[in-house]
């Protein structure tokens, strides 16, 4: 890329993605840095930088896959190797970040993200390029700065450009919380808007979190209780009241998709019986063809197959995570790159020029 010093930019990645670190490297006109990563018989890390780092940015270009818990090792030990070789800066280039929807509290629990946060700032990284959190109060967890970069221009590009007659496209949020994400697509595209409300299964909003086990009521009530003719306070005959439980409708949708081509858009696949149910209900109401957009392509377990079986026509997921296997498996998954974001990123870190021109025209529902 143009205008860029760099002779003191090194950059390195695990085993998650590879790929990306290439072309990311290849983008910058750089040569990826000589680190080996590589496991024992005992399944220890061993981390092998070859490469001098002493007074050097370094960007460690480690992703998120479905074997998380060695992607997070990985880049630890890579962000303290080059921490204890005296690197001038570390900064971690993590397209998708591992445990990013554990970053509620659930019943007798933790927060997942926020550990994960702790043990990244004190392996020595100053700084986290990402993209599309899942929260993106995530970023609050981290004591350094952190970059949650946006796919969306390259999926609404790919809307206008790849997808005929998208003017009779309606954008399809697949449960009311996606509906900001799904309504931000629909006012760029200046399309109209459907919801699909209730769920065959629990949402993650619906876990149990402990707030459902209230104190054990008591049949004593107080003896020096004030009269009602004193007070305007309700207080309650027993006890703590007991929370409602939700229950949820079946499947229903609000707006019109009939006739129409349906977009549904998401932050990540993984399991996808959501989603294919949500296509089957979009086919029964007249859809004529249904696409599903998103930017991480996690695609666990037996998804490619269940995809490939579905009403859906096409999935198309940005190359934030590998996912050569799983396209061996379904025909209709297609990538987007979104390495020249990643490159920009770099270089205007490095440079230390300003990083809005990468969130113009975003809003807090991209």
């Amino acid at each position: 890329m143009d205008n860029t010093s760099t002779s003191d930019i090194v950059i390195i990645n695990g085993n998650s993605h590879p790929d990306l670190a290439n072309m990311v490297a290849e983008r910058m006109g750089l040569k990826n840095g000589g680190c080996s990563v590589f496991h024992k018989s005992n399944r220890e890390t061993i981390v092998e930088i070859s490469d001098s780092v002493r007074g050097k940015d370094i960007y460690i270009i480690q992703t998120g896959t479905k074997d998380a818990n060695n992607n997070i090792m990985e880049l630890l030990i890579m962000a303290y190797a080059c921490k204890t070789s005296s690197a001038r800066s570390i900064v971690g280039v993590i397209p998708y970040l591992p445990y990013s929807k554990q970053c509620k509290m659930r019943k007798r629990g933790c927060i997942v993200s926020k550990l994960l946060a702790k043990m990244m700032c004190t392996s020595g990284l100053t700084h986290i390029i990402t993209m599309d959190l899942h929260q993106k109060e995530i970023q609050g967890f981290f004591d350094i700065p952190v970059d949650n970069l946006r796919a969306s221009p390259f999926l609404l590009q790919y809307i206008q450009e790849s997808i005929p007659e998208y003017r009779n496209s309606v954008i399809v949020a697949r449960n009311p919380g996606v509906a900001k994400k799904a309504n931000s697509y629909a006012e760029r595209l200046r399309l109209g808007l459907a919801v699909i409300h209730g769920e065959q299964k629990e949402a993650e909003s619906d876990e149990v979190d402990g707030r459902y086990s209230p104190p054990p009521t008591r049949n004593s009530t107080p003896q020096h209780a004030p009269s009602s003719s004193r007070t305007r306070t309700t207080s309650v005959s027993v006890g703590v009241p007991e929370h409602p439980v939700k229950v949820k409708p079946p499947l229903t949708i609000v707006g019109d998709v009939n006739g129409r081509i349906a977009i549904m858009v998401d932050d990540l696949i993984d399991d996808v019986e959501s989603f294919v149910a949500a296509a089957e209900m979009l086919k029964d109401n007249g859809a004529c063809k249904i696409y599903v957009l998103a930017t991480h392509g996690l695609l666990s377990s037996d998804a490619p197959r269940l995809l490939e079986e579905s009403v859906i026509d096409e999935i198309v997921v940005t190359n934030t995570i590998p996912h050569e296997v799983q396209k061996l498996q379904c025909n209709k998954i297609k990538t987007i790159d979104i390495s020249i974001l990643i490159a920009e990123a770099i270089r205007r870190i490095h440079n230390k020029e300003s990083m809005s021109y990468l969130f113009r025209n975003v809003t807090l529902e991209d």
